[in-house]
């Protein structure tokens, strides 16, 4: 059976100059989870307006479960305005509070992440003390823990990401945040030995750094690996990071070796860049043809 993975967090739409789409990393990542045919729930929390029911219907059309997705009616479903003049570097910003802030903790829910193989958590999520009390709670269950760092200005601290990633078994991070979170302790600028450094300060049992066009690099134990990227015309850089992480846990969780997970989820990424949205079908034949150039 393949693996279930449990996305927490942000469920929400990105409202784009061509008009809104579906989008918050822990979904675009579980939508692509569910492409790569792996099982991916997603737990998260819309408002009980039209948004939230878009939303939900947007899920099913993916044939991903609502089962975990919270419906409240105290807090709108969350928008996030992004700004795209450089389509290299999106920037977003993000209305508060909405209605993942307040993401509830259920016994029903904690069996959920007991049972499963992975779950994926990033800083957004843990802006808000409701929501942010009940990853904990789930943290405390879950059998394989993957930090997805992605840093959003000014919802996060130190001290907040900190402690996430003193959860982590795993860490996912680009170079713009590493560059940040190694300058909070003097450490290593080179980006290798700042990947070591992470991973002795906080036991991990592995880094993955992405690079944008650069690619990527992937420290596991002691071994270091390190793609350098595709070619590609850019159409907007959303998701693609959340494309790369799915794939990347496709290939890991399949217990492949580095030396094909980085080349596979580097083309990923690069794909979905290539396209509008942060959710688009991967084709298979694009990837391996890529691959093979």
């Amino acid at each position: 059976m393949e693996p279930t993975v449990v996305c927490f967090g942000e469920m929400l739409w990105d409202m784009l100059p061509t008009g809104k789409q579906p989008g918050g990393a822990p979904m675009n990542v579980a939508v692509h989870l569910k492409n790569f045919g792996l099982h991916p729930v997603i737990v998260s929390r819309v408002g009980s307006d039209d948004l939230g029911q878009e939303l939900l219907n947007f899920l099913r059309s993916k044939h991903l479960s609502t089962d975990y997705v919270q419906l409240g009616n105290t807090h709108l479903t969350g928008v996030v305005k992004v700004n795209v003049s450089d389509q290299n570097e999106v920037t977003y910003k993000i209305v508060q509070p909405v209605a993942w802030d307040y993401i509830q903790y259920s016994e029903e829910l904690g069996q959920l992440v007991s049972q499963a193989d992975v779950l994926v958590y990033g800083s957004l999520a843990a802006r808000s003390q409701a929501s942010r009390d009940t990853l904990y709670q789930l943290l405390e269950k879950a059998l394989l823990k993957v930090f997805d760092v992605n840093l959003r200005p000014p919802y996060y601290s130190q001290s907040s990401v900190e402690s996430l990633m003193q959860q982590a078994d795993i860490v996912k991070i680009n170079h713009h945040e590493l560059a940040e979170v190694i300058g909070w302790y003097d450490g290593p600028s080179e980006e290798k030995e700042a990947m070591r450094f992470l991973r002795d300060r906080f036991e991990l049992q592995a880094v993955c750094l992405t690079r944008g066009a650069k690619g990527a690099a992937l420290l596991e134990g002691d071994e270091y690996y390190e793609h350098p990227g595709f070619p590609i015309t850019v159409a907007d850089t959303i998701g693609s990071g959340d494309s790369f992480l799915a794939a990347f846990l496709h290939m890991y969780l399949d217990g492949a070796p580095a030396d094909r997970i980085l080349p596979y989820a580097c083309a990923v990424g690069a794909y979905v860049a290539t396209q509008r949205g942060a959710t688009p079908d991967v084709p298979e034949e694009f990837i391996y043809a890529l691959i093979s150039t």
